[in-house]
């Protein structure tokens, strides 16, 4: 349906009992009238893509609405009206101008809020009172600090800091008890080295690419299956330069060189040169069709933990032999000093055996080791941890008891406790 048709159907009151109203790009400088009547029924209003620079006040008698999405307006602060909806847990304001987020914006029940690519330069200290907070999406502001009372989010599970202004990290923020994905990339306590692990990787002209069909496409960018002009072929990525909710493009690229090879990561064969339109690009080893994704991505409901195929079932054999070989990955990873920062089963690919790649370094940071080196891994422990433990709850046989064990420790709460990936290799050798 276009937009013009959702709206002019809304107008002509035909959307009665609507749990979910689409309003996106429809032009609109303020809310219709008619999307209140359906307060006792919509739960999903997305509003991105307008001219909009408020809410009315009426926002707060949508008592079912748990998601609103408002990116791509206008708005110079996050609404005031959006804290007293009294259901609302998702909140999207990303690509807009915002520089206040008041403390009346937040909803009691506040579950994942984004504010990417807007000018935020401070959060209020109520956000530390979101007792229900799992998803925290801040990439390409202003900020240079959290509040301190932002310790007591002790449920924070994912959060996204690229591209700000921060020069060292809260420790309280490595901390928090189930922090497992963090993306601190562009900052300063994060320098990415300006051509590291690039000596003599090769650099592919554009012209000698013939671009297939498109494969997939990511936040950051789009990959295609190309041919090269020795008749070789390839996956090429093109990124696409814009701000995502990882951080830029720029600093994936040069993390997916720095993790250098490895038999479990998607070996990358070159450097894009010569795009028409200045694009950055990589061309990676192109995969056999066998490879598919082990899962899809986090769902609305899901907030942080991906969404598998309800009929993947696991042998013993098969989750030994992926956590093992994701263990390794992460070894090597966080020994060149680097964070993968989104280190999930939607970014694995599987081969319906025991074979398995990690991909998209979109969320990757470069660190000190010497500075937060031990704590940042074990914070990517729990994200290993939360693999296992999906992998084992799909695992037919249960994958015996040592395996339950190491999985539990891995998501300690006390994050010191953790082992590291060096040790879970030992531990997963021995069984």
């Amino acid at each position: 349906m276009e937009k013009t048709d959702v709206l002019g159907t809304l107008r002509a009151g035909e959307l009665a009992g609507a749990t979910r109203l689409d309003l996106a790009g429809c032009g609109l400088t303020g809310v219709p009238r008619e999307g209140f009547d359906l307060a006792d029924s919509l739960g999903v209003l997305n509003l991105s893509q307008n001219r909009l620079q408020n809410l009315p006040d009426e926002l707060a008698t949508l008592g079912r609405l748990k998601i609103l999405f408002g990116s791509d307006n206008q708005f110079t602060k996050v609404p005031e009206v959006v804290g007293a909806c009294p259901a609302l847990s998702m909140v999207g304001f990303k690509a807009n101008a915002i520089e206040e987020v008041p403390a009346e914006c937040l909803p009691k029940h506040l579950r994942w809020l984004i504010l990417t690519d807007n000018q935020v330069a401070e959060l209020p200290k109520q956000l530390g009172g979101c007792a229900a907070l799992q998803k925290l999406m801040l990439s390409g502001n202003r900020l240079e600090r959290l509040p301190e009372e932002m310790a007591g989010c002790v449920n924070l599970e994912l959060v996204r800091l690229a591209s700000n202004r921060f020069k060292r990290l809260p420790e309280w923020l490595l901390k928090l008890p189930k922090l497992a994905w963090l993306a601190v990339a562009g900052n300063p306590c994060s320098a990415t080295p300006d051509a590291v692990g690039e000596a003599g990787l090769e650099e592919v002209a554009w012209g000698t690419l013939e671009l297939k069909e498109k494969l997939g496409e990511g936040a950051s960018g789009l990959i295609y299956r190309a041919l090269r002009s020795d008749g070789t072929e390839v996956a090429v990525k093109v990124f696409k330069g814009a701000v995502t909710s990882d951080g830029l493009p720029e600093n994936e690229m040069k993390a997916s060189i720095a993790a250098g090879r490895h038999a479990h990561l998607i070996k990358v064969l070159g450097k894009v040169k010569g795009h028409p339109q200045g694009m950055e690009g990589l061309v990676m080893a192109l995969l056999d069709s066998k490879y598919r994704n082990l899962a899809g991505p986090p769902s609305f409901e899901s907030c942080t933990r991906d969404v598998y195929g309800e009929d993947l079932r696991l042998e013993r054999r098969q989750v030994i032999a992926m956590a093992r070989a994701m263990a390794s990955v992460a070894m090597q990873l966080h020994g060149r000093g680097l964070m993968h920062g989104d280190f999930y089963a939607h970014n694995m690919v599987w081969d319906g055996e025991e074979g398995c790649l990690l991909g998209d370094f979109g969320g990757a940071s470069f660190y000190d080791p010497e500075v937060t080196g031990v704590s940042l891994e074990r914070l990517e422990v729990r994200a290993f941890g939360c693999l296992m433990e999906e992998l084992l709850d799909r695992c037919v046989d249960e994958g015996g008891p040592g395996l339950r064990e190491l999985q539990r420790r891995c998501l300690d709460g006390d994050v010191a406790g953790r082992p590291r990936f060096g040790e879970i290799l030992e531990a997963l050798d021995a069984r």
